[in-house]
C-alpha cells in the first residue's frame, strides 16, 4: 500500500520546471521563434582551466570510490569550508554525491521527521518531498520582508504547532534561488535563537554563497555549529553544473544522519564519478586564478543583475535588488489591473503571455511555492558566454564595472530586457 501511495505521488508531479523551460525554450527555437532565455538558472562561466586539466589527467581513473567520497576530496572541501566559514570540519564530516540536490533529497528520505522551507523556495525542495511522501510545510514570506524567512515567521509557525520537540529540518537557501537576496547577520543571529529554541536541524543551501555580489556571504553554521549542514558543490561558483558534484558537510554530533545517508547512498548512487572527484580536488583548494574567477564572476553578475532590477524599478515593477546569484523575482502586482483586462490573472498566464508576445522565458512564481495570483516571476540572467565575459572584465579591471557592459557581453539578456520592457509599456 505506501509503495502505491508513492507511485501516486510521483504520477502527480510535473517534471522540474527549471529543465521544463529549457526543453519548452528548444523547441521553439526549431520552430524559428526568437527566444531570450531566462529561464534555467545554469551558470554561465566556464570552468577553471586548472579545474578541467585535472579531469583530463584523471580521466582514465575507473575504480569505485568510497561511498563517503575521495578522501582527498573530502579533506579540500573541509578546508574550503573552514577557510570561508571559519568553521572546523574535517574529512569524516563530508559527504560527497552526485550534484547537492541528490544529497537533499537523501536526507528527506533518511530523516524521520517534519520538513520545512520558505516560500518561495528552490524548485526540487518540495517535489522531492512529495515523492517520499514526506510532511512538509511552507512558511509564508513576502515582499516586504526580500521574501526571506524571519526569525518572527518561524516563531509564529512553530507556537502554532505546540510541540516544541517536534523533529524539524529546516531547509534555508541563499543567496536565494529565486529571488538573488541573502540574509544579514543580524537576521542570521535572530533565526538562530528560533532555532535553538525548538531543536531544528537546518541545511543550509549555500550553492550560490561564492557567487554573493560582494564576495560577503556569511554562513548560519558559524552561529550554530552544532546544528546545520552546509550544502554546497561546484555547479554554481565552478560553472561545473553538468559534472553533478555536491557536497554536505556535517557537524560532530549529526553523525548519525551522515551515517544513514551512507547507508541510502550505497544503495543508490555508490559513489560520484572517480574522475570528476579527483578534478574537484583543484577546484576546492582553490588558486589565486580561481580567486580571481570568482572575483570577476561576482562583478559581471553584479552589473548585470542591478541593470535588470533599474529598467524594471524604473516602471514600477515591484522588485527586491539582488545581492547574490543569477535570479531577479519581479512581481507585476502593480499591474495587476491592466493585466487583468488581458485576460492575465495567475503568474503562469503572465508567464506564458510574456513568452508568445515577446519571446522572453521566464518561470512563474508558483513553480518555487507561491500563491498563483501574486503576479511574480522568477528570471535567471545566465544568457551570456561567461568565459568571454570574465576575460573583458580582466582587461577592465573596475569595480563596479559600468552599465555599457551588459550591452556588450550579454547582448541577448540585454535585447530580452528591452522586450519585456516594451511590452510593459504597452499595458
Amino acid at each position: 500500500m505506501k509503495g502505491a501511495n508513492i507511485n501516486l505521488n510521483i504520477r502527480s508531479l510535473k517534471p522540474s520546471a527549471t529543465l521544463a523551460i529549457n526543453e519548452r525554450i528548444a523547441e521553439l527555437k526549431k520552430q524559428n521563434k526568437e527566444v531570450y532565455s531566462f529561464g534555467l538558472g545554469q551558470s554561465p562561466f566556464h570552468v577553471p582551466k586548472e579545474v578541467v586539466n585535472e579531469l583530463i589527467k584523471h580521466a582514465a581513473e575507473k575504480d569505485y570510490l568510497p561511498v563517503q567520497g575521495l578522501l582527498k576530496l573530502r579533506e579540500s572541501v573541509a578546508e574550503f569550508h573552514n577557510r570561508h566559514n571559519h568553521l572546523k570540519f574535517s574529512a569524516e564530516n563530508i559527504l560527497i554525491g552526485p550534484g547537492s540536490k541528490e544529497l537533499i533529497f537523501l536526507t528527506q528520505l533518511v530523516y524521520y521527521g517534519e520538513i520545512i522551507f520558505p516560500a518561495p523556495s528552490w524548485v526540487s525542495y518540495h517535489p522531492q518531498a512529495k515523492i517520499i511522501g514526506n510532511n512538509v510545510h511552507f512558511i509564508p514570506t513576502n515582499y516586504k520582508g526580500r521574501w526571506l524567512l524571519s526569525a518572527e515567521d518561524l516563531e509564529a509557525f512553530c507556537s502554532a504547532e505546540n510541540d516544541p520537540d517536534k523533529p524539524r529540518i529546516l531547509i534555508l537557501n541563499y543567496p536565494s534561488n529565486p529571488v538573488g537576496s541573502t540574509y544579514s547577520i543580524r537576521e542570521l543571529e535572530e533565526l538562530v535563537v528560533v532555532l535553538k529554541k525548538y531543536n531544528i536541524i537546518v541545511i543550509s543551501d549555500e550553492i550560490y554563497g561564492l557567487l554573493h555580489h560582494k564576495g560577503e556571504h556569511h554562513s548560519i553554521a558559524t552561529l550554530y555549529p552544532k546544528k546545520t549542514i552546509i550544502s554546497s558543490g561546484i555547479s554554481k561558483w565552478c560553472g561545473a553544473g553538468g559534472w553533478r558534484l555536491g557536497t554536505f558537510a556535517f557537524p560532530k554530533n549529526l553523525d548519525w544522519l551522515l551515517n544513514g545517508m551512507k547507508v541510502a547512498a550505497s544503495e543508490t548512487f555508490t559513489s560520484v564519478s572517480a574522475p570528476i572527484q579527483y578534478a574537484a580536488v583543484k577546484a576546492f583548494e582553490g588558486s589565486p586564478d580561481i580567486d580571481l574567477y570568482l572575483v570577476h564572476s561576482q562583478r559581471i553578475l553584479s552589473v548585470i543583475g542591478n541593470w535588470c532590477y533599474q529598467l524594471l524599478k524604473e516602471r514600477q515593477i515591484r522588485i527586491i535588488k539582488p545581492e547574490g546569484g543569477f535570479y531577479i523575482f519581479p512581481s507585476f502586482r502593480n499591474y495587476s489591473a491592466k493585466l487583468k483586462r488581458k485576460g492575465i490573472v495567475t503568474c503562469k498566464e503572465l508567464a506564458e503571455t510574456i513568452l508568445m508576445e515577446t519571446g522572453v522565458a521566464c518561470l512563474p512564481g508558483e513553480d518555487f511555492g507561491l500563491d498563483p495570483k501574486l503576479l511574480v516571476l522568477r528570471m535567471a540572467y545566465v544568457n551570456f558566454n561567461g568565459e568571454n565575459a570574465i576575460n573583458q572584465s580582466m582587461k577592465m579591471n573596475l569595480d563596479p564595472l559600468p552599465d555599457s557592459f551588459v550591452k556588450d557581453q550579454s547582448p541577448l539578456i540585454y535585447q530580452g530586457m528591452l522586450k519585456l520592457i516594451n511590452w510593459i509599456d504597452r499595458l
